[in-house]
């Protein structure tokens, strides 16, 4: 099964991209990965947001896999516990699902037709994140993941 993070921005270098590169170096030990920038609509972002997120949409449905499932980040979507993210990409597995494209929105979000065909929709916190902490955090869970499947010891269960 693949592993898929599609995003909307510019491909940098720092801190955030040499931490997503060691989480992702793990990750590709159990899943073959891609972490695929895209690139955002310039201009009009405040003029007309929703022809940018139609534009947007189209982007990404070039660069979505057909075969794979589709899960996209959203503010709105599932709260989901860190076994529970592993368990789902467990189940993938399992049913030998050819591969799992994340998407992470623009600082606009996603064209909402897009979140509806979602086979997933999750939420990594109610609050509103920046596009880039959301990637962050989104390959930090699949680091986790990995570990939780593989029985590695970096995810420590709560312990109360």
């Amino acid at each position: 099964m693949k592993i898929r993070v599609l995003w909307f921005g510019r491909s940098g270098s720092g801190p955030w991209e040499e931490e997503i590169a060691r989480y992702r170096r793990t990750v590709d030990r159990r899943w073959p990965t891609e972490d695929r920038a895209l690139r955002p609509v310039s201009g009009g972002r405040d003029d007309d947001p929703r022809r940018i997120l139609r534009e947007e949409a189209r982007t990404l449905e070039r660069a979505l896999d057909p075969a794979a499932v589709l899960a996209v980040l959203d503010e709105g979507g599932r709260a989901m516990t860190s076994e529970a993210f592993a368990a789902w990409l467990a189940d993938l597995e399992d049913r030998a699902a050819p591969g799992v494209d994340l998407v992470v929105g623009s600082d606009l979000g996603l064209e909402p037709d897009i979140a509806r065909r979602a086979g997933l929709v999750l939420s990594l916190s109610a609050m509103t994140l920046p596009h880039r902490l959301a990637r962050l955090l989104l390959w930090e869970q699949l680091f986790r993941a990995s570990h939780i499947l593989g029985g590695g010891g970096y995810h420590r269960p709560n312990v109360q």
